[in-house]
């Protein structure tokens, strides 16, 4: 193998960057070429390919985003899509691929292996940690960190004017966001789509608490949540609590900004794990972090096999909450 390519698909996530440098870092000690497909699956059926170097990533591990940015691709979910991605990265001198995002992108990346056995490691980045086989995915714990200094803020507003809040994060049809960060910011109630939302307990909740003598109250909502988001949900709410209740969703702010020391550390790991992979003829997997350790896991895994919310989380919030 004399040269590698590496993609950013789907959701950007920061951390992104830290993991290209440690790619293009990593590939330099084993005297291989590196090149960057910019916007993804959509790029490299267009041929957007270009050479990386020493220059292209000093620094960018601060940075949120990604350099080489990011697509989806109707194209590439077709057979002359991805003919036409294989030919551009053969045409390159492309010997092996990194593909940096979640399962949509290693769903892409399983295609190439299938069909054309070519060589492919998957890094999982994305804010949703929604991801088979690690327990952490590049750009959660910033998006966390993010969501939660936003309802310290909020906290501050909900206590000074006596009101109920509800904060809706991101997380797709994961709540790991939502429960994470409704622990550390000491939400009132958490609702994600793991678990069913009877709107009426909920009320319950916050009118008890409000008997008890609660100034204010954070309810936080995964966006992917069964009762059908924030802003149904509190309508109902007010109809059954009788106090102001207002809604800030928090949007795609949670995906950007410079990634937390935990998002760069990992993206490190797992881009040097990345090259070490191909270098070594392990392909068709993702590496991930699981009880510290990087470990390898079959792409077909990481969408097939999902993880669970951790009960003990919920367990957690439950008490902490009363």
């Amino acid at each position: 193998m004399k040269s590698i390519g590496v993609l950013t698909s789907g959701g950007d996530s920061a951390g992104m960057n830290a993991a290209i440098r440690a790619v293009v870092k990593t590939a330099f000690s084993y005297n291989l070429k590196v090149f960057g497909i910019r916007r993804g699956y959509e790029g490299l059926i267009e041929g957007d390919i270009v050479p990386l170097d020493y220059d292209s990533v000093t620094g960018i591990h601060r940075e949120g985003g990604t350099i080489i940015f990011s697509a989806r691709s109707e194209e590439f979910y077709k057979p002359e899509g991805r003919k036409k991605a294989m030919d551009n990265l053969r045409s390159n001198g492309i010997e092996g691929l990194i593909t940096i995002g979640g399962d949509g992108t290693f769903q892409g990346a399983h295609k190439l292996y299938q069909e054309y056995s070519f060589p492919v490691v998957g890094v999982p980045g994305t804010i949703d940690n929604d991801i088979g086989g690690t327990e952490y995915t590049i750009g959660y714990d910033t998006a966390c960190n993010i969501a939660l200094d936003a309802i310290d803020k909020i906290r501050d507003t909900a206590r000074s004017h006596g009101r109920v809040f509800l904060v809706e994060v991101m997380g797709r049809h994961a709540g790991y966001i939502a429960l994470d960060t409704g622990i550390a910011a000491g939400a009132e109630d958490i609702l994600i789509p793991e678990i069913t939302t009877d709107v009426s307990k909920v009320a319950q909740t916050l009118s008890e608490g409000i008997k008890k003598g609660w100034r204010c109250a954070i309810v936080v909502v995964a966006e992917g949540d069964d009762a059908g988001g924030a802003f149904k949900i509190s309508k109902e709410l007010k109809e059954k609590v009788g106090k102001d209740i207002r809604v800030t969703i928090l949007g795609h702010i949670q995906r950007g900004g410079s990634p937390t020391a935990i998002d760069r550390i990992n993206a490190s790991r797992l881009g040097v794990a990345a090259v070490d992979m191909l270098v070594s003829d392990q392909t068709d997997i993702m590496v991930g972090i699981v009880s510290g350790e990087v470990v390898p896991t079959r792409l077909d895994k990481t969408w097939t096999q999902k993880k669970g919310v951790d009960t003990n989380l919920i367990r957690i919030a439950k008490l902490l909450s009363s």
